[in-house]
């Protein structure tokens, strides 16, 4: 059993097929594990996470993957979302004593940041959602709807869709209201909002990314498999509709009775054959899938600045702040740390794509320094920009016509990805349910069935009741 790429897709492949007692034999091109939710060494020494990555209590699958691994205490879960809008009014969500699907409506209601029209116009919208149990009727005619659209549709205010809807998505699908997939969309409140009480509670890594991915490497090696780093795949070799071997630097050829492909989609589409794409029309639209960008921003001031584990702004063009300080050793962190390191998140960044690093970094910095008044009399001792233009597959209406399933009709040949058709958009989570339903795949093909992937959590309270 080959599976070629370590991100959280292979490596979630990878840890299930060896539990079900295949030799697996990993190979990931770079140096380390974890793909685009993993973290690594700058030339000065310090160690960075290439972007900030969060689960949330309605990720079973990331949930079950970690424990899988060991390493669910690694993961710290917040009950409490604070947001802060130009003018220094802050808002906080978090559950009251009623039940789903109501329990953060004590907070919402005192949300200082929106007006009391703005709360109206999201309770209509809140209630669509509820009513439809996250499929709302309007949109089960199959034709793509924007969520812009969906939410003008149902007469939000500017400020409602700014404010809340907008600075909820954009974080959650790595991009913009008029790029998502209502669908989608939809999807984020229902399973994390409204059905239930945990759905809602963020966890954040309280050790490096990179530190969560030792325990695959053990687990897969500990079953008599191998985990192989700096191996860069060049091609894929068929023999009519079966794909026999993949081609490694130097011509080295590997062979095995089933591969799982956890690869970005756009290197498997430059790897697939033309011929084969035409023989497999589920592989021929895998093109059409469009990236999204992130920004990291990673800030190293002299003293403590923040006193929050992490912030969203509004209206801003950074939209998380991470004390990372704070989420890695205590209130400022370890002991040799003086000062205080926070990380910055932009997701659908396109706009800072072609801007040079230190405007970039001004921008920002005087962001955090309004948002922040400790910032403004603190020195930034160093900071450096992350860009990731290709950091997730884009959510556009209509994608899901594109993303292929794990089981192609290439003999041999399974499809690991969150841009994989898993039923979720781009997050960690979509990309585990991809290497589940793979290893599925592989077995099921087999002739050795099992199932891996864990099912989303029931609605509770009256969520569940009226469900």
């Amino acid at each position: 059993m080959i599976v070629i790429g370590g991100g959280l897709a292979g490596l979630s492949a990878g840890v299930a097929l060896a539990e079900a007692g295949w030799r697996v034999r990993l190979f990931e091109q770079r140096p380390f594990l974890g793909g685009r939710a993993t973290s690594y060494w700058l030339p000065d020494g310090e160690h960075v996470d290439n972007c900030q990555h969060v689960t949330f209590g309605c990720c079973t699958n990331l949930e079950d993957f970690y424990r899988r691994v060991g390493v669910a205490e690694k993961i710290k879960f917040f009950d409490r979302l604070v947001l802060q809008d130009p003018q220094g009014r802050r808002g906080s969500l978090h559950a009251g004593i009623l039940p789903a699907p109501m329990h953060l409506m004590g907070s919402f209601l005192t949300f200082a940041p929106l007006a009391l029209k703005d709360k109206l116009a999201i309770g209509r919208g809140m209630l669509a959602i509820f009513q439809g149990k996250g499929q709302p009727e309007e949109l089960k005619s199959g034709r793509p709807v924007s969520m812009q659209q969906w939410l003008e549709s149902k007469g939000q205010t500017p400020q409602a869709i700014e404010r809340f809807w907008r600075a909820v998505l954009v974080s959650a699908l790595s991009e913009e209201l008029d790029r998502i997939d209502a669908r989608y969309g939809i999807q984020v409140f229902w399973k994390s909002v409204l059905a239930t009480r945990k759905g809602y509670l963020m966890g954040v890594p309280v050790v490096e990314l990179g530190a969560l991915y030792d325990e695959c490497r053990t687990s897969i090696e500990g079953k008599g498999g191998e985990v192989n780093l700096r191996a860069s795949l060049r091609g894929l070799k068929f023999e009519g509709n079966q794909l026999k071997s993949v081609v490694f630097d130097g011509g080295k050829e590997e062979v095995a009775d089933a591969m799982v492909l956890a690869l970005p989609h756009r290197a498997l589409d430059e790897l697939l054959p033309e011929e084969v794409k035409r023989q497999n029309p589920d592989l021929g639209q895998i093109s059409k899938i469009q990236d999204a960008p992130i920004t990291g921003v990673h800030f190293w001031f002299d003293r403590e600045v923040m006193s929050e584990p992490f912030l969203t702004l509004l209206e801003t063009t950074t939209q998380w702040i991470f004390n990372k300080s704070m989420l890695r050793g205590g209130k400022n962190g370890t002991a040799k740390e003086k000062g205080q390191y926070l990380q910055l998140v932009i997701s659908a960044s396109y706009d800072l794509l072609e801007k040079p690093r230190q405007e970039i970094i001004d921008l920002c910095l005087a962001e955090v320094r309004q948002a922040l008044p400790l910032a403004g009399a603190a020195n930034l001792l160093k900071a450096t920009v992350i860009k990731e233009a290709a950091a997730t597959f884009s959510p556009q209406p209509g994608v899901d016509g594109w993303r292929p399933r794990q089981q192609t009709s290439v003999k041999g040949m399974f499809l690991a990805g969150d841009w994989t058709a898993t039923g979720w958009p781009a997050t960690m989570e979509g990309a585990v349910r991809s290497g589940y339903l793979a290893a599925e795949a592989v077995l099921r093909a087999a002739g050795t069935p099992r199932e891996f992937l864990r099912p989303d959590l029931a609605p509770d309270g009256l969520a569940g009741i009226l469900s």
